[in-house]
């Protein structure tokens, strides 16, 4: 039976809490990125810079904070990152006092370091529940990004002058707030207790573990999903707004209707995944992103425009919570560090890919060739689902070891 979200341990509630802080910082920072970075860089053309540093912290930072965890645990490393990222705000409140751009930077690199972190409560999450529970306890993890996507533009409006601190600075140094209570409530949260392994059979090295087919699918799930989403919501406001002379607020309006697709299936992804498969809620997926490149290229319509971010949201959604639900299939536990780290560091990695694809594509070959070049990436891993669904099984990894 299908655990309720009212039913769920309280370590996920914290986690959940500690998601909507963090996700909340980084929505604040790209709001803000580029505005500070225009007002106080040397050279316009790195205006954008503190956003690319940001996602660096977190590529940066996702293999050692793993190995971190796995030395000291989830919650220790958890409230170290949590003081970290107070540390950095403090430091980039005192960077934007001082008109520093490169101390900025470097102190919104440091933050990004928690997203890290932040990627690994989804795995902290389903380590504390059965497996019945697992995808309705990452989809309650990730449908706290819809309230950070609300929280951080009105922290920013309601405290970048705080004190009369110049340049957003006041929105930043509220965030130490924030982080501080996210400090004291990793305080309560416990790590689960760690099985004996003895039993369990030999930890396997990590080639062994990647080449598995339902390994590579999870990954795979999860790295398009967003690769793709963030390719083209990253030049969905420039294309917009720059190119087809768009109002701020139509842009805003279709970015936040984006953001609440992403989150907001969340709520039942994990009931889909649990009745249908992941598969099969993968293949919905990519449906969804097949629609949104026939959205978007053959209406110059707002509601086009809409109906395409929308429909990229919701495949976001439902390939990364699949991508999540399958990797534990495919590991044990005395492995799950090493598998999900490598997972994230390749998700970042398509992140950072997709984000630099972007601008790239948009301007030097137009929006329309940006989105059909999407397209076969979309049928090819349509195809090797297709291929490979006789891979993805419901049996954990960890009960295959034992049963050697």
């Amino acid at each position: 039976m299908k655990t309720s979200y009212f039913h769920l341990p309280r370590s996920v509630y914290l986690l959940s809490i500690n998601q909507i802080i963090g996700m909340s910082a980084v929505t604040m920072v790209f709001l803000t990125a580029g505005l500070i970075g225009a007002e106080i860089t040397p050279t316009p053309s790195l205006a954008t810079l503190p956003a690319t540093m940001l996602i660096s912290g977190v590529a940066v930072a996702t293999i050692p904070a793993v190995l971190l965890m796995k030395k000291i645990g989830r919650k220790k490393g958890f409230m170290l990152s949590a003081i970290l990222s107070l540390l950095s705000l403090f430091l980039a409140t005192y960077a934007l006092t001082k008109n520093d751009f490169y101390l900025f930077c470097f102190a919104v690199f440091l933050l990004g370091t928690n997203g890290a972190f932040i990627n690994q409560y989804r795995f902290a999450a389903l380590e504390a529940v059965s497996k019945n529970a697992i995808s309705t306890a990452v989809s309650f993890i990730l449908f706290a990004g819809i309230v950070a996507g609300i929280t951080g533009p009105e922290i920013v409006k309601h405290t970048q002058t705080l004190f009369s601190l110049p340049h957003y600075a006041g929105a930043f140094i509220s965030y130490t707030v924030l982080f501080g209570i996210s400090a004291i409530t990793f305080a309560f949260y416990k790590d689960q207790p760690i099985h004996e392994e003895k039993n369990l059979g030999k930890e396997r090295p990590f080639r062994q573990i990647a080449r598995q087919p339902g390994y590579i699918l999870a990954v795979l799930a999860a790295a398009i999903g967003y690769g793709i989403m963030i390719c083209i919501m990253t030049a969905t406001p420039l294309f917009l707004h720059k190119m087809s002379h768009f109002s701020l607020d139509d842009t805003a309006f279709i970015l936040q209707s984006h953001l609440i697709a992403m989150y907001i299936p969340s709520l039942f992804t994990g009931t889909l995944i649990t009745r249908f498969g992941a598969p099969k809620i993968i293949s919905a997926g990519l449906t969804c992103f097949m629609v949104t490149v026939l959205l978007a290229t053959s209406s110059t319509s707002m509601v086009a425009y809409w109906g395409a971010l929308v429909l990229l949201g919701i495949g976001w959604n439902f390939l990364f919570i699949s991508g999540t639900v399958l990797l534990p299939q495919t590991y044990t536990h005395s492995e799950r560090f090493k598998a999900q780290g490598v997972n994230d560091f390749v998700v970042v990695l398509s992140q950072m890919t997709g984000s630099f694809m972007a601008g790239t594509l948009l301007f030097n070959s137009g929006w329309i060739k940006l989105n059909l070049y999407i397209i076969p990436i979309i049928l090819f891993t349509w195809v090797m689902f297709i291929v490979g669904r006789k891979y993805i099984t419901t049996k954990p990894a960890l009960e295959k070891a034992t049963s050697r």
